[in-house]
């Protein structure tokens, strides 16, 4: 490890939190910071004196926090000449945990996003998104307390991956060419020549460890369901892949503890009637199977069968009932379900692209993307930080919801185990906003609402501890 990173000493008096299959986290642990560009440093300030009094609060003086700031966005390619010094990746890789505020998105060429930079150098696979209410927010559903959901975004697959081809460069030729004269040369589908063409993949690898990762948090933290959301109707080997994939790790990884939503069908089906034939058990399941193909029917049959064989003494007689749900959702039916259906719905497992999407849905339902946390998590790294941008017309006004950042410092304190720290972070901010003291976003969404700046809230916000 190194002694310095883009130039600055670290801490003297911390310690890097160290990694061996899991996390050994010191009571000083350094932890890098990125403070973001734009609004991100008006909200950075407020939520390290968030997180500096929580900490106090919990622990006594007896654990600390040792900040250390890297660079990324504007203020590196101020300093740096750069938008992502190679310094501020080692700190993060070699320190483990790190934080950030919003990352502008560079103008005119070179790195297209720097979260996803980050994410990718750093093979940061899961996107982690909770969105739950807290009382008080302002929210256009009549019922938003019955969304609770954590979300977890593959995060480096997908269109994500950025290979893609501009209309009319030789690259897009040639690959159009390749396409319609040898790929698609006995078919009538055809890509039309004047067309921008991107690749969207989706591993096994990818699609694995990221349902691996969703089904041990629900394990972990007593959720009862994991949703697959995918585009497979349309797209069978790369949505429909992920689908796939993600019921084999379940049932082949986790198996004591996990229940498909069919196996689910065909035990609570012959527990409603033990003297279901097979065929019978079948054709509740797969309504209309009388007029499928008899190789469809035999296989449907063979399901049946292979279900109650393997696992009808370990999961029959309802014990399935208290296992972890595995299911699946068409990408844009859970759009409607998350507004209609929202309590049945606890962990969703995404594709890259769906995972982006639905957790900015969500998010809107419990107060908007000014209080919606988040992480990038890979194997032995995490960067939390805030999902919304960069907001430039406000910077340095000191008026933006701080909520983002702060509350990814409650996934943060969580992850590291301070769990006193976390809650003392998460039941302020729940408070300060039922006393009506708000930054503009909300006031202007609530009667009777006092308007503060982004330090006011942040100072309420430990008064309220």
């Amino acid at each position: 490890m190194q002694t310095t990173y883009n130039g600055l000493p670290l801490p003297a008096d911390g310690e890097a939190i160290q990694y061996n299959g899991k996390y050994t986290v010191p009571d000083h642990p350094i932890i890098p910071f990125i403070e973001g560009d734009g609004t991100g440093r008006d909200i950075w300030r407020a939520s390290q004196r968030v997180f500096d009094a929580a900490v106090e609060k919990a622990y006594g003086g007896k654990r600390a926090v040792k900040w250390f700031e890297v660079f990324a966005g504007e203020k590196a390619f101020r300093k740096f000449n750069t938008w992502l010094p190679d310094d501020t990746v080692r700190a993060a890789t070699d320190l483990r945990v790190s934080i950030k505020g919003p990352l502008t998105t560079p103008v005119g060429g070179g790195i297209r996003s720097l979260n996803v930079a980050l994410r990718q150098i750093m093979d940061l696979y899961a996107c982690v998104r909770p969105v739950k209410y807290y009382q008080g927010v302002p929210s256009p559903v009549k019922h938003p307390e019955k969304l609770d959901v954590v979300i977890f975004r593959e995060n480096t697959e997908d269109v994500y991956a950025g290979i893609e081809f501009k209309e009319g460069t030789p690259e897009a030729k040639k690959l159009i060419s390749f396409l319609n004269d040898e790929m698609l040369k006995e078919g009538k589908k055809k890509v039309r020549e004047d067309s921008g063409v991107g690749i969207k993949p989706i591993s096994i690898t990818g699609t694995k460890r990221l349902v691996r990762y969703a089904i041990r948090h629900a394990l972990e933290t007593g959720r009862r369901t994991v949703t697959l959301v995918h585009k497979g109707n349309i797209q069978k080997f790369t949505e429909g892949a992920f689908r796939e994939w993600g019921y084999e790790v379940a049932v082949e990884e986790f198996r004591e503890h996990v229940i498909t939503e069919r196996e689910s069908w065909i035990l609570g089906n012959i527990e409603a009637n033990p003297g279901l034939t097979v065929e019978q058990n079948a054709s509740l399941i797969e309504p209309g199977l009388e007029f499928a193909s008899e190789d469809f029917r035999k296989g449907v049959y063979a399901e049946v069968k292979g279900v109650l064989d393997a696992i009808g003494k370990s999961h029959g007689n309802g014990q399935w009932k208290q296992k972890v749900l595995i299911n699946d959702r068409i990408a844009d039916s859970i759009f409607q379900q998350v507004i209609i259906r929202p309590a049945e719905y606890s962990i969703l497992a995404c594709p890259n692209l769906n995972g982006d999407y639905i957790s900015d849905a969500c998010a809107a339902q419990v107060g908007g993307l000014g209080i919606a946390p988040g992480a990038n998590i890979g194997d032995g790294y995490a960067v939390f930080e805030a999902t919304h941008g960069t907001a430039p017309k406000y910077a340095d006004k000191d008026v933006i919801n701080p909520g983002s950042v702060m509350l990814s410092g409650v996934m943060m304190f969580e992850f590291l185990g301070w769990h006193e720290a976390a809650k003392l972070i998460e039941s302020s901010l729940e408070k300060t906003i039922q006393q009506r003291y708000v930054t503009y976003d909300f006031e202007r969404q609530m009667q009777g609402a006092t308007k503060v700046k982004t330090s006011e809230f942040a100072t309420r916000m430990i008064e309220n501890m």
